[in-house]
């Protein structure tokens, strides 16, 4: 009888930690499920804004479904909105004409691509507050005849190209006598088309030509001053985060309190820290 008594106790103790293990881990597959996820779109191949590595180095996040990661400015930036949000990060690699439509479909949360916040834009998307300031620049190679520009009119009649449907594109016919040649998918493209001689100039933002300057010494940025550069609008100039039309105030609101939190100061000292950790390779 005792040796039944002592069995019984160790059958009763087996069976109430068998019961807390699986309390346990209900309760942990259920942390697990109540776990938000901010899910953001980037075309990860625009530095500083964004680009693809193969390791995690640097703080660099892994893009959902593939075994590479995507870092730069913007994914610092998403990184710290989804702390302020209690969410974990998740990095969809989506090409850029296809950001708009994915975060309108539910596919993403947000688009944190550099995208400025263009009247244009605002028809489709609802944007945050600016998250950063991006001056329009022009790009040539060092030994190109149109290297020594001083403004516009020193860069008349070049060939000349930028990314398919951003505002730089649309600001090339500024340039006097510009030979104006089909759009570009991405950066990367308008890089190898610049240092392959296929155009003379590019048009784009200021971090981005600071990029690829970093990356290719042959390279220069023209910054004209006082009126000597390109014409813009504020929209054209400040990005925004964009999120569904008319389906995410409460998504807006959380984005906007975390950018509140950052001055001009941090995110250019961000910037400067993406540009530094870009990929050295030639693009």
């Amino acid at each position: 009888m005792k040796n039944y008594k002592t069995m019984l106790r160790i059958v009763l103790c087996l069976a109430i930690f068998a019961f807390g293990a699986m309390l346990t881990g209900c309760s942990g597959d259920q942390k697990a499920a109540d776990k938000k996820v901010f899910r953001v779109g980037m075309e990860c191949g625009y530095a500083p804004f964004n680009w693809t590595q193969t390791t995690a180095d640097n703080g660099a996040v892994k893009i959902n479904g593939s075994q590479e990661y995507a870092m730069g400015y913007d994914v610092m930036i998403a990184k710290k909105i989804a702390e302020s949000m209690g969410a974990e990060l998740e990095i969809h690699k989506i090409e850029w004409d296809g950001l708009a439509p994915a975060v309108n479909a539910g596919k993403i949360d947000a688009a944190i691509a550099g995208m400025s916040i263009t009247s244009k834009r605002k028809e489709t998307v609802d944007f945050s507050s600016v998250y950063y300031n991006a001056d329009i620049v022009a790009l040539t190679k060092k030994d190109s005849s149109f290297a020594g520009a001083k403004n516009l009119d020193g860069l008349k009649g070049a060939v000349t190209t930028s990314q398919l449907n951003t505002v730089w594109y649309d600001l090339l016919k500024q340039i006097p006598d510009a030979k104006i040649q089909p759009a570009i998918d991405n950066v990367p493209g308008m890089i190898v088309a610049l240092t392959s001689g296929k155009v003379e100039v590019l048009a784009t933002d200021k971090p981005t030509a600071m990029a690829a300057v970093f990356s290719n010494p042959e390279l220069v940025m023209l910054d004209f001053k006082d009126g000597q550069g390109f014409k813009v609008e504020r929209e054209e100039i400040e990005m925004g985060i964009a999120v569904a039309k008319g389906k995410s105030n409460e998504l807006l609101t959380k984005i906007n309190k975390a950018l509140s939190a950052m001055t001009e100061e941090d995110r250019n000292k961000l910037m400067e820290e993406a540009i530094k950790k870009q990929p050295l390779a030639k693009q």
